[in-house]
């Protein structure tokens, strides 16, 4: 995605009409403008000069990101900063505040002086020098001249709101230009009308026309849209606060090691393969590993965990992350804009730049709103003319109308939200990659979670030691430990990994042995031992009817037990098991609080799945599934409502694709997962329900800011027209309608900053949302009994096979039982389903 800065835009009217252009263009494939940071997301083959082009031919301006470019229609942005190439903190620099504080200041000068003499004398008698107090004329040229002075401080407003209306596309500017100066016009001819009544000596018919002076109007309500656009300047600047502070975070030096001697340099000049060294206390400047040292490193800045983590020679590190104990020796492995902290910040920054589906109904509003005001004010003031008011009453309603009518909420109230939120999510390791992934993950029905990795730590480790009568654990482990040190299967690590912590050192073994799917043989001093399965032990040794009874409540219980005899004698079993994570089991709960079924995909058997399942606490388990099954249960998954899939990211991925959002776990220093729409950098589950509950508040805030916006419209329109004056002789005069314009945006921005505070662990507030659930199929089962599966692989095998044909949704097979459980989704012959097996060199002997 290429993104540009675009300059003078006011209001949706404006980012629509962007967005439109450039769309047209040839090669454009998606666009998307944000009204809040003043930037276009583009996507395409197309020249970034046609796309520059279409923007300036529209009446506005644009340039690539981090080059200069042209200010368009000059909005504040461009008013108060110019030149070359700027960083991308400084790109986000509030500059609009300063600029439109000092116009405000300067207005507000001529306003008090306007306003002293317009109200305060005219109405309530305040003193005046004689010439003025005297004479009419004057007492209106110098409104005249007071209020021009307020117009050419403002000027801004009628460039931007004529030359958008030349181009035929009207805005929020143009509005404000057509109030203003439709009052501005009206008392100069009123004026004028006085001075000649005057001069006829119709003083009767002098002082009706100044009863219709409306110079103060025009000026007030330039001043009180001013107000309003720095309230909102200011906290569009907060909504980027995240997306700031995250780019503070990136180190501005580097000390490496050039030649054996140590030199600092801007962190940007490192390069990859550089060695760099970090002292205790300072930042690390690039992405690397560690080649020499052990220390703690406090990674807050991209996880938000504040728990340092201990790292030495051959872990990775990160940039802006703190070094915390010791001195480490480091190689560069990613620098510049290939680091974690860059990858986050473009992250965040290309979210902001695209736009949630919930927009698109503002966008379409925003379209013709501006148009639509202009047509209701003219009617309005038709109708009063027709109702036998003079004109100058009617004008006030039409003005009212135009200046009250408030395009810029509209527009604001998705992106503003959509910013915040993004920023909320990066504070805690929580990656949207998109506006759409963040607006859609609150709306999951279905999680789906891999069991390896995503539930369990993905690392087996030795979670019983139950000895044999006469043997002590020492023993056990030992022997065990001198066995499978030669072995490099996963559950032989998890035995060695226990054997190291409590410092045992291994016998030297002769004549190892790794026999595949049974177990391990070698010889210690003239004596064999042996190590493996129950069904492998138990054909070699006879085992005492209590252990085998222990070794299958083990097997229950989801765990491995691996049995080892010595010389004959059977010394004992060690139980390994991949455990599941501390906050699996409450994660799942905080889901199914919020009214979500939860599923385990796993390709372990059916007994071990279960029994995961159960100690996690999940709604449902579906076991046998292959990486490659995977993607076909998300499909059939989603038939029954909208599913979120859990993994990590790397064989997942097609599973992460065909879901509706794709969350990959802890991706800390990976985070370029295209498969996934959100990206978590911590590897715990209990940031899967901090997302989707983020999600949630960020679309109801959305919701808020749109209904704010809708509601304020269609009340304060049919005000400002006087509908109600026949009825409560409410009536509405065009400053208030200004003042209360000038709050709308400033409310919906408000509104949004609020997210900031919401706490994204909490889930004591959690609601079952109420969704329609699709009418669920009804599945056929059919049971097939299967001669000749021997092992896991053929079960995979026959799995496989069953499962390649469309009308399975899931077959679940056991070798041990020699069945298949089919269900199926529409009907399929018993033959279809026998040729299928039987092709795979298996015997079906009955179909159920």
């Amino acid at each position: 995605m290429e993104q540009y800065t675009v300059t003078g835009m006011s209001c949706a009217a404006c980012s629509a009409r962007v967005e439109k252009a450039v769309s047209k263009v040839a090669g454009v494939s998606s666009c998307s403008v944000s009204l809040l940071t003043n930037s276009m997301g583009v996507e395409g083959a197309a020249d970034p000069s046609d796309i520059i082009s279409a923007v300036e031919q529209a009446g506005y301006g644009a340039a690539l990101k981090g080059q200069g470019g042209n200010s368009g229609i000059g909005d504040e942005r461009a008013e108060a900063a110019s030149g070359g190439e700027k960083s991308a903190e400084d790109a986000l620099k509030d500059r609009e505040t300063p600029v439109l504080k000092q116009r405000l200041v300067s207005s507000l000068g001529f306003l008090i002086v306007l306003m002293y003499f317009s109200m305060g004398h005219m109405m309530w008698g305040w003193p005046a020098p004689a010439f003025l107090a005297e004479n009419h004329v004057a007492m209106g040229l110098l409104q005249l001249l007071l209020t021009v002075a307020v117009m050419v401080i403002n000027q801004k407003f009628f460039i931007s709101g004529f030359k958008s209306l030349i181009h035929r596309a009207p805005n929020m500017d143009t509005l404000v230009a057509l109030g203003a100066g439709a009052s501005f016009v009206y008392s100069t001819y009123a004026l004028f009308a006085m001075t000649d009544a005057q001069a006829r000596g119709d003083m009767a018919g002098a002082m009706v026309y100044m009863h219709e002076f409306y110079f103060e109007s025009a000026a007030m309500i330039l001043a009180l849209i001013t107000v309003g656009k720095m309230l909102e300047a200011r906290s569009k600047g907060r909504t980027t606060d995240a997306l700031k502070s995250l780019m503070k975070l990136a180190p501005k030096t580097a000390t490496v090691l050039r030649d054996g001697i140590e030199t600092t340099i801007p962190a940007v000049q490192v390069r990859k393969g550089d060695l760099f060294v970090v002292r205790p206390g300072e930042n690390i400047p690039v992405d690397g590993i560690i080649i020499e040292g052990n220390s703690a490193v406090n990674e807050a800045a991209l996880t938000g965990e504040s728990i340092p983590v201990d790292k030495e020679t051959g872990d990775l590190v990160s940039a802006a992350t703190v070094n915390q104990s010791g001195f480490i020796k480091c190689e560069a492995t990613r620098v510049g804009e290939d680091t974690t902290l860059s990858q986050i910040i473009r992250m965040v920054s290309d979210a902001a730049a695209t736009k949630a589906p919930i927009a698109k109904v503002a966008d379409k509003v925003s379209g013709v709103f501006v148009p639509a005001v202009i047509s209701i004010s003219l009617v309005t003031i038709l109708v009063w003319l027709f109702a036998g008011q003079t004109f100058g009453y009617a004008l006030a309603r039409g003005i009212s109308v135009l200046v009250i009518s408030c395009p810029c909420a509209l527009g604001l109230a998705t992106p503003v939200a959509i910013m915040v939120g993004n920023g909320m999510g990066a504070k805690h390791g929580i990656l949207f990659k998109t506006a759409v992934s963040l607006e859609e993950a609150g709306k999951a029905q279905i999680v789906a979670l891999d069991k390896t990795g995503t539930i369990t730590n993905g690392e087996p480790k030795v979670t019983d030691l139950l000895p044999a009568d006469g043997v002590s654990e020492q023993e056990l482990l030992t022997t065990a430990c001198a066995l499978e040190i030669k072995s490099e299967h996963p559950l032989a690590k998890a035995v060695l990994l226990l054997a190291g912590e409590r410092n045992m050192v291994p016998d030297e073994v002769s004549d190892f042995q790794a026999l595949p799917g049974n177990g391990l043989s070698a010889v210690l001093d003239g004596e064999e031992l042996l190590g493996g399965s129950m069904s492998y032990i138990g054909s070699l040794t006879q085992l005492p009817e209590s252990l085998k009874r222990k070794a299958e409540v083990l097997a229950e219980e989801g765990k491995t037990p691996l049995l080892f005899t010595k010389a004959g004698k059977l010394l004992g079993i060690i139980a390994v098991a991949d455990v599941i994570k501390e906050d699996s089991p409450k994660a799942v709960k905080e889901l199914q609080n919020m009214g979500i079924h939860v599923v385990m995909l796993t390709g372990d058997n059916e007994r071990t799945a279960k029994a995961i399942g159960r100690q996690a606490g999940v709604d449902q388990v579906i076991a046998g599934v292959l990486p490659d099954g995977k993607e076909s249960v998300i499909r059939s998954l989603k038939e029954q409502g909208k599913v979120v899939m859990v993994g990590d990211g790397i064989n997942d991925a097609p599973a992460l694709t065909r879901a509706d959002i794709g969350i990959a776990i802890g991706a800390g220093t990976d985070i370029a997962i295209d498969a996934a729409d959100v990206v978590l950098m911590k590897s715990r589950l209990s940031d899967v329900p901090a997302a989707i509950r983020l999600s949630r508040a960020t679309l109801r805030n959305i919701h808020e800011n749109l209904f704010w916006a809708f509601f304020y419209n269609v009340i304060g329109i049919p005000l400002a027209a006087g509908v109600w004056i026949p009825v409560f002789g409410w009536k509405l005069n065009p400053m208030f309608g200004a003042a209360a314009m000038s709050l709308s945006s400033f409310c919906v921005v408000s509104n949004a900053l609020r997210l900031n505070f919401f706490n994204i662990r909490n889930g004591a507030k959690d609601k079952k949302i109420k969704v329609k659930q699709k009418k669920e199929k009804k599945a056929m089962v059919k049971t097939m009994k299967i001669e000749g599966m021997m092992c896991g692989h053929c079960e995979a095998r026959v799995k496989k096979c069953l499962e390649a044909l469309p009308a399975v949704v899931e077959a679940a097979v056991s070798h041990e039982a020699g069945t298949a459980v089919v269900t199926l989704g529409e009907a399929v012959e018993d033959e279809v389903l026998k040729k299928t097996v039987e092709a795979q060199d298996y015997h079906v002997i009955s179909i159920q």
